[in-house]
């Protein structure tokens, strides 16, 4: 391997790190300044270059390219500074970058394009993509549902790229086992279609039967390319993302963050208000304002505990209700997706169903315990509406967790005034201390990545077969116990710069229920051990 080489490979790559001894061997002498840096100072050095950019685009730009030139530098100092550089190196500051992708493209990033018109390149872009490196993790999205700023096309590539550090990042997956892809199967956006920098395909989305043996094919010979392999769907439209994971995810060990990561996270904040009130989950009562892929998984997440916790599914049903664009649903709309159609209600069970458009008249009607925004209706939750929570029960749950912050139903600070710090809030977004009469009131982030770093964690270091609800349930309860809730205060999700120990616990406790249920190959059976040993360091 030339010296050139090395210094361009960003898994090999220590820069300025690398010893005299190394550079000789390597042959860099004269190549490198001759100072010889550590980690350390390497790290300070970037961080403090990386604080002179005007903006969190300028930083997450400056930041790629140390990404793309040392990947452990990159590492070392994003484990570092989590909370902070998660906001620039993901959600939020990553939808910026995903809508300019094709005009500020300069690197690939090791990801892979997959051509829906070409699916007999499947196979050779998979070990293009991976070449010598044995993948055990794939993020792939096909870009129709990124966020809340809808399809992108191929730009949506860089979800999987962001998503994946974030894995690294918070639970140490070995950044060099990792493969990010998208499907590029057209994109409806005209803008895109009309942008002469846009690198995708300038058609219409690719949809029935084509579309899915596409992803049947992919399926297939990544499994077979890649026999230990955790497979995460990443922002597919509402009309496909719950098929795809409903044909595998008991065939493979798979997971969709936007079905059940929200979910999980969103059930571990209601956990952890139930530990404070010392109410039942089974007696809450639950509106899902937004009933798309997110809103319907959330849904469907807190009624299975429900059922699990000893409701009948019939009455556990009734306790759940789902307001979309239409208003409340009713089984006689003929425009409802096969998520939605178990929450929708009968008609003539409400004397004032034409009303029920209005959330404030839902909120008086129904009398939820629990409202949980995914609508991305920005403002939605007024303060009438939250008064009208606070008649329904002492301590309402409300989490209005849309992103970005332009689309949250409501803000933390307005959420703990118009309750008068009687509702247990958590966010989509980052949120700042409330101080309120005498009171800080930290606000817990419903973040996936409390969860999914630590699911896959588990998931890799087990070799768990399939991914089951009840190792589901089992991430969603390692949540709590982490912070001290007897605190006034206290938020109901423990703070993002906690995620490296809670994605441990969560791998811990995802481990432990996979071999319990028979699930883990992995020749090590003592899970701690099997977890612990399966973390990556970012050091040289």
């Amino acid at each position: 391997m030339y010296a050139h080489d090395i210094l361009n490979n960003p898994f090999l790559n220590k820069g300025t790190a690398f010893t005299m001894e190394e550079r000789k061997k390597f042959g860099l002498i004269g190549l490198l300044p001759p100072h010889v840096q550590t980690l350390k100072e390497q790290a300070e050095q970037t961080y403090a270059q990386m604080q002179t950019k005007a903006n969190n685009l300028e930083k997450r730009l400056f930041l790629m390219e140390i990404f793309n030139t040392n990947r452990t530098l990159f590492y070392y100092l994003f484990s570092q500074h989590l909370a902070e550089l998660n906001p620039i190196i993901y959600d939020p500051t990553i939808a910026d970058t995903i809508e300019g992708y094709s005009d500020l493209f300069v690197d690939p990033q090791y990801a892979g394009y997959l051509d829906i018109n070409h699916p007999e390149n499947i196979e050779t872009t998979l070990k293009n993509a991976a070449g010598e490196r044995d993948i055990r993790l794939i993020v792939v999205t096909d870009a129709e549902g990124i966020l809340g700023i809808g399809d992108w096309g191929t730009n949506g590539v860089d979800i999987s790229v962001g998503k994946l550090m974030v894995y690294t990042g918070a639970a140490g997956i070995d950044p060099a086992t990792v493969l990010p892809l998208v499907i590029d199967a057209g994109t409806n956006r005209e803008e895109l279609r009309n942008n002469p920098n846009y690198l995708g395909n300038r058609h219409e989305r690719v949809r029935g039967d084509r579309y899915y043996d596409f992803i049947d094919q992919f399926v297939q010979t990544a499994e077979r390319l890649f026999p230990k392999l955790y497979l995460h769907w990443e922002d597919f439209g509402r009309s496909n993302a719950a098929n795809i994971l409903e044909k595998y995810r008991k065939e493979i060990p798979t997971f969709n963050d936007d079905i059940q990561g929200t979910g999980i996270v969103t059930l571990g904040g209601i956990f952890a208000a139930m530990d404070i009130t010392g109410e039942k989950l089974t007696d809450q009562v639950y509106l899902c304002y937004g009933g798309g892929t997110a809103g319907a998984g959330i849904a469907s997440r807190v009624l299975r505990e429900m059922v699990s916790e000893g409701l009948p599914e019939e009455e556990a049903y009734k306790r759940f209700f789902m307001v979309d664009k239409q208003g409340l649903l009713f089984d006689d709309m003929d425009d409802l997706t096969p998520e939605q159609k178990p929450f929708a209600k009968k008609r003539a069970d409400f004397p004032n169903a034409d009303q029920l458009t209005d959330l404030l008249e839902v909120v008086k009607t129904v009398k939820p315990t629990i409202l949980v925004g995914t609508s991305t209706n920005p403002g939605a939750f007024t303060k009438e509406v939250v008064e009208a929570m606070c008649e329904n029960t002492e301590r309402p749950v409300i989490f209005p967790i849309s992103n970005p912050t332009k689309l949250a139903e409501a803000s933390a600070q307005d959420l703990i005034i118009w309750s008068d710090g009687k509702a247990f809030v958590a966010t989509g977004i980052p949120a700042d201390t409330v101080s309120y009469k005498g009171v800080d009131y930290v606000i817990g982030q419903a973040n996936n990545a409390l969860i999914y770093p630590g699911l896959g964690l588990g998931m890799l270091a087990s070799e768990a077969s399939l991914l089951t609800d009840e190792m589901i349930g089992a991430a969603a309860h390692s949540l709590s116990g982490i912070i001290d809730i007897t605190k006034p205060g206290a938020p109901v999700l423990p703070p993002f710069k906690y995620v490296g120990d809670v994605s441990i616990k969560v791998a811990e406790a995802v481990a432990k229920k996979a071999q319990e249920q028979g699930l883990a190959l992995a020749e090590e059976t003592d899970m701690v051990k099997a977890v612990r040993d399966f973390k990556w360091y970012p050091e040289y």
